[in-house]
């Protein structure tokens, strides 16, 4: 028999009143950020829920305890390993107050799509209660067979055209028009965006979203100055170099997490001075350690994999209702690689 917890089970455990905890869960101030994330992680840990939050899980027909413990999959390849450790971790932090379990699957990095339905028997996927699909797949025909399985699914991705599947991923196109605001909003008007525009459907969302916030911002984006193309080798940082050298931006925003760090260096070797003589916006997936405190917004991938695990109990519980899209915001963080241009006032 699960043991009900309760508000005094939180608090005794925090060492805080009642009144504290009960303010945290319903989003109340009186309290620094960082207690309250601890009254939330506790919350999770233990399986307690608000009124609204039981209240909710009812209206879409979830148990909020139930009885049978279900097996779900994240698959996955090894183009996505950094970033899906995040969202693994956001799918076991929810699936953990349920009772219910998450299980990586590598997809082999040479199987074709011939080769799939075997694979999948063997892995024994069919007898998963539902599917998460990792963005970043390097062969359309395999996303696609795994977008048609006869299994609840949910992509963590932004979904092609005409796709019958559910959807959850952060919200990139915010990010950039986020980027480009920043900067602009500190002066700057040569900003050069550097990232792979072609590989795969969200790298050219990011493209995109800088082309139409520079647009907006008053600017006009002549592709051939920024690095956009990629040939599977290095040239691309040398391309990157000339391009910098020939236009001299006072801004970059690069776009790819694992192209922040070559970029970065790259600048550095040129003998660019960061954030002094180019500022520098990157999307990462979270702070590395080859780069300064980097200035950036800040990409929910956790939080992707949390909302994406409600997505599937949605799914499972609501088999006939239209499919949804959910994009998650983050907020930017300021960090120490961007500088206001001389003459202008800092944004806040």
């Amino acid at each position: 028999m699960r043991k009900r917890i309760t508000l005094h089970d939180l608090a005794a455990e925090l060492g805080l009143t009642i009144q504290t905890v009960s303010k945290a869960l319903r989003g109340l101030p009186g309290m620094s950020e960082q207690t309250r994330s601890e009254v939330f992680r506790l919350a999770r840990e233990l399986g307690y829920m608000t009124k609204d939050q039981k209240q909710t899980l009812q209206l879409d027909h979830i148990s909020p305890y139930p009885v049978v413990k279900r097996r779900f999959v994240l698959v996955q390849n090894k183009q996505s390993l950094n970033f899906n450790r995040l969202l693994l971790q956001g799918l076991h932090e929810r699936f953990m107050e349920f009772g219910h379990t998450v299980q990586p699957l590598l997809i082999p990095p040479h199987l074709k799509p011939s080769q799939f339905e075997a694979w999948a028997e063997e892995q024994e996927l069919m007898y998963a209660e539902g599917v998460f699909i990792a963005p970043r797949m390097n062969l359309d025909l395999l996303e696609l067979k795994l977008l048609e399985l006869p299994l609840p699914r949910i992509l963590l991705n932004f979904p092609p055209p005409e796709t019958k599947v559910d959807s959850v991923i952060w919200d990139v196109y915010e990010a950039v028009f986020q980027a480009v605001r920043r900067l602009v909003r500190m002066g700057h008007r040569k900003i050069m965006y550097v990232g792979d525009a072609l590989d795969q459907r969200g790298f050219v969302i990011r493209w995109q979203a800088f082309r139409e916030a520079m647009k907006e911002a008053g600017f006009t984006v002549d592709p051939y100055e920024h690095a956009t193309e990629r040939d599977g080798t290095d040239q691309w940082l040398q391309n990157f170099g000339v391009l910098y050298r020939t236009h001299k931006p006072t801004a970059v925003i690069c776009g790819i997490d694992e192209e922040a760090a070559p970029a970065y260096h790259t600048l550095r070797r040129l003998g660019v001075a960061v954030p002094q003589q180019c500022s520098l916006v990157a999307l990462l997936n979270e702070q590395s350690d080859t780069l300064p405190l980097c200035s950036r917004p800040q990409l929910p991938i956790r939080e992707t994999g949390y909302r994406a695990a409600d997505r599937m109990l949605w799914r499972i519980a609501n088999p006939h209702l239209p499919f949804e899209h959910v994009r998650l915001q983050g907020e930017f963080f300021a960090g120490s690689t961007i500088q206001k241009l001389a003459g202008q006032v800092a944004d806040k």
